[in-house]
């Protein structure tokens, strides 16, 4: 892929993930925020399902492979996004952004303990860089905040749908586990908001714009666009590129609001950011490829 065409893509779509926990809070006055995320995703995967079945992507041919659709949709859609618009009442955009986004460290993490898979050392210093710099950002919190631990739950789900998803393999078509992961995981956030919290969505310009932005921009077009890179490049390069995501998600709590960026929060972004490159990078092979042009 043209390098050029490559930096902009890889900008959008980790622009839009990064951005989406400030347009999320911005929304949070005018709904409940299980209902907001439900709203989101059921539009979200209804749209996608829609186009999926117009194109006549292949859709699961079993019932075993529709539930492992359904299980994904709870733990990627439901159990990351839901704990994330929680996260987002009583924690910054900045923080929760940060939170989040260090699930591909729990991958390394996880994948060790529970399917014995094995890491590079420097993914696992990528890891113990991660890990120091969750303790800088938040250990500067003079109190404990409930959203913390949503923002961690956040990046648990994320890392454990990862998991599955890498365990169970070509499940479907990635278009259409897309749509319907999302699908799912709204109903089922549709299901808890009713269970969990008294609902309500003030419907007005602004709730239906940040409505529609975050079902379509934050949500259709953030995963097309991620998609179609992992598709046309090397993934593991693209992969690599997941650490802009928490830095557009502190920039734009920044620019949207005005949410101060602390020193702790700087240094253990930074942190973070390092980490997370390290654990999604594939110096091996670019290794193989230096030794090859020489």
């Amino acid at each position: 892929m043209n390098v050029y065409k490559f930096t902009v893509l890889i900008l959008l779509t980790t622009f839009l993930m990064g951005s989406s926990f400030a347009v999320v809070k911005i929304g949070l006055p005018y709904s409940s925020p299980l209902l907001l995320a439900a709203l989101r995703f059921t539009l979200a995967g209804l749209i996608m399902a829609m186009i999926v079945i117009f194109l006549k992507r292949p859709h699961p041919s079993s019932r075993e492979d529709w539930i492992k659709m359904l299980i994904i949709g709870t733990f990627q859609t439901a159990g990351v996004m839901g704990c994330i618009f929680l996260s987002l009442r009583t924690i910054t955009a900045s923080e929760s952004s940060i939170l989040t986004f260090t699930n591909p460290l729990l991958v390394v993490v996880f994948g060790t303990i529970f399917s014995q898979t094995r890491y590079k050392l420097y993914q696992w210093i990528g890891v113990s860089l991660g890990l120091v710099g969750v303790i800088i950002t938040m250990g500067a919190q003079l109190e404990f905040k409930v959203g913390i631990l949503f923002g961690i739950l956040s990046a648990v789900f994320w890392a454990i749908s990862t998991l599955l998803a890498k365990k169970w393999g070509a499940i479907s078509d990635t278009w259409v586990l897309s749509a319907y992961q999302m699908l799912f995981g709204g109903l089922l956030l549709l299901l808890g908001s009713f269970i969990l919290e008294k609902p309500f969505f003030i419907l007005n310009g602004n709730s239906l714009f940040i409505l529609l932005w975050l079902s379509i921009m934050s949500s259709i077009v953030q995963f097309a666009v991620w998609y179609y890179l992992l598709q046309k490049s090397d993934p593991g390069k693209t992969s690599a590129f997941l650490f802009l995501a928490p830095f557009f998600g502190v920039l734009s709590g920044w620019a949207l609001l005005g949410e101060q960026i602390y020193t702790s929060l700087l240094i253990g972004g930074l942190f973070i950011i390092i980490g997370i490159y390290l654990v999604n990078s594939n110096f091996q092979k670019e290794n193989k490829f230096v030794k090859r042009a020489l």
